[in-house]
């Protein structure tokens, strides 16, 4: 594991990241709690930070609280501090200052690192259901809630002045492919989307059923559309395994770009009407951009196009045609 320690005594320091360097850990020692605190935020691989009750900047409970408060993000974090007193009033304080564990200053080598057994088993457990919290079960992206949760963020730097655009898309007829390949080939070509883009696509969150949405920061809208017709490129030209025979799909795709007093709500919205006129267009192209009057609509009759339109041709929009 990744441990921070702290403790203004150089010796002491010294001391224990021999004995964790031994034990197969990986130590970044501080003689200050606010710089500690400063490069736990900075380095999400830190696991464990190891802190003295008395620092030069800010006291040891201190820097358990601040610390905890990076935990309660979904963070992993296990956090202990250390103390050369027996008042068993300090164990109270550590552990309400948000401290998972206590022990003695100096502490016993063979406690210690039993103790960090323990800190392992604690962190992979926070880890595996933090894992389970925010990953879609079936393909391994972001779920719907840890999506959002993320596009909270993002928007945060969008209203400063950051460009950001959404894409939403969805596969074509899939009800076909379940009534084809069974409801098995279904999920495969799920899981096959997911995975030809999830490594170039990080913020990529499937909000139900076939449909998914993907944030792009830093795009602006023409970017974004030209973004999206290579997902659509790639995508297309998957030969997915399935039983005895591939599977082959496409995707319709919808595109927009943030706007002064957005929110993700907004936002997702008009990629949506967007998407959905790629379904009115014939499907397998990419449509940019909505305007207000189509926010209008959408709001009036958008059940009506969800429920009426996936299998109509319908006359164009402007898009971006499907390459033959």
């Amino acid at each position: 594991m990744r441990v921070a320690v702290v403790d203004p005594s150089r010796t002491v320091a010294k001391c224990m990241t021999h004995l964790l360097e031994s034990n197969n850990h990986e130590v970044i020692p501080f003689s200050d709690g606010a710089e500690a605190l400063d490069y736990i935020k900075s380095d999400q691989s830190v696991d464990v930070l190891i802190t003295s009750s008395q620092l030069l900047s800010m006291s040891g409970p201190e820097l358990c609280g601040q610390t905890r408060l990076l935990a309660a993000t979904g963070r992993p974090l296990y956090i202990v501090l250390m103390s050369s007193t027996e008042d068993p009033g300090n164990l109270i304080k550590a552990l309400d200052s948000g401290a998972d564990d206590f022990i003695r200053k100096p502490p016993v080598a063979e406690e210690l690192v039993a103790r960090l057994r323990a800190a392992d088993r604690v962190v992979s457990m926070q880890r595996q259901l933090h894992r389970h919290a925010t990953t879609d079960s079936l393909t391994g992206v972001l779920n719907r809630r840890a999506f959002f949760a993320h596009a909270q963020e993002i928007c945060a730097r969008a209203s400063g002045g950051s460009v950001l655009s959404a894409v939403m898309f969805d596969i074509d007829h899939f009800k076909r492919i379940n009534d084809t390949y069974g409801h098995s080939g279904g999920d495969d070509a799920l899981r096959a989307l997911a995975h030809k883009l999830y490594k170039d696509y990080p913020i990529l969150g499937r909000l139900g059923g076939e449909e998914f949405a993907i944030l792009l920061e830093g795009k602006a809208l023409a970017p974004a559309v030209e973004t999206a017709d290579q997902m659509r490129l790639g995508l297309q030209e998957l030969k997915i395994k399935s039983g005895k025979h591939p599977i082959s799909l496409t995707c319709s795709f919808g595109v927009s770009q943030w706007e002064s007093g957005d929110t993700i709500d907004r936002l997702l919205k008009r990629a949506d009407v967007a998407l959905y006129k790629a379904k009115m267009n014939g499907r397998n192209c990419v449509v940019s951009g909505a305007s207000m009057l189509d926010e209008i609509i959408y709001d009036d009759l958008g059940s009506v196009i969800r429920s009426d339109t996936r299998d109509l041709q319908l006359p164009c929009f402007d898009r971006i045609p499907a390459s033959s």
